[in-house]
């Protein structure tokens, strides 16, 4: 018995392990550990209990549950992320670190992320998306935030953000939701207190991006607006 016990769990670390490897995200990383350790907490009391160890089994059990509610009330009481797209770019703003990540979804270099392009790539991709506002907005937000004077490395005569014009157009429900990091349905006072967060970090006036808390903004009234 306790050789079937030992290889239960290892298989179970071991698969829980490389599905967390494969989806290589730290907060579904930290998940997938915290789930594993309670599965295998229950094998354990399963054990005990199939053996006459009660004794043993319901408090092994009970302690195995609460990796179980942990993970659900860390998922519904954290921050989340936002997602704003142009035609070009998808951008991605963790709420919690204020760190933003991207990838190009047009043009030379697609299928690229940000982050590992160089600052000569980042340059040029920056040039081309002289004929899209809203790309070349959200680009100069991530430059602002990842490569500091960056501006200085461009001819001075260039006129920052002279690209088309950024849309003012209707936004929907879904993309509102996207932006603010909210889950479809979520109630006004979490669409208020998710705009409150974001403006924070994002707001002009604390070296934010004007293109993003126009969007935030956007977001909200959009939201609101529905439940007004």
């Amino acid at each position: 018995m306790l050789y079937l016990l030992l290889g239960v769990i290892a298989f179970t670390l071991v698969y829980f392990a490389a599905h967390a490897f494969v989806n290589a995200n730290p907060a579904l990383v930290a998940d997938q550990v915290r789930r594993g350790t309670g599965i295998v907490l229950l094998v354990i009391a399963l054990v005990l209990a199939l053996t006459g160890r009660w004794v043993f089994a319901l408090p092994v059990a009970a302690f195995a549950l609460t990796f179980f509610g942990r993970r659900a009330a860390r998922r519904s009481s954290g921050p989340g992320t936002s997602r704003v797209r142009s035609a070009m770019l998808e951008m991605t703003l963790d709420h919690a670190t204020g760190a933003m990540a991207g990838e190009v979804i047009a043009g030379r270099f697609t299928g690229r992320r940000l982050d590992d392009l160089d600052r000569e790539e980042r340059m040029d991709l920056w040039r081309e998306t002289a004929a899209d506002g809203d790309s070349r907005a959200l680009l100069e937000a991530y430059l602002d935030r990842t490569m500091p004077g960056w501006r200085d490395d461009v001819d001075e005569d260039i006129d920052f953000g002279a690209g088309a014009a950024p849309r003012a157009g209707p936004m929907s429900e879904e993309q509102a939701y996207e932006i603010l990091g909210l889950s479809p349905g979520a109630g006004e006072a979490e669409i208020r207190a998710a705009h409150k967060r974001l403006m924070k970090r994002l707001h002009p006036d604390q070296g934010g991006s004007t293109y993003l808390a126009t969007q935030i903004n956007q977001a909200k009234d959009t939201l609101i607006g529905k439940h007004g």
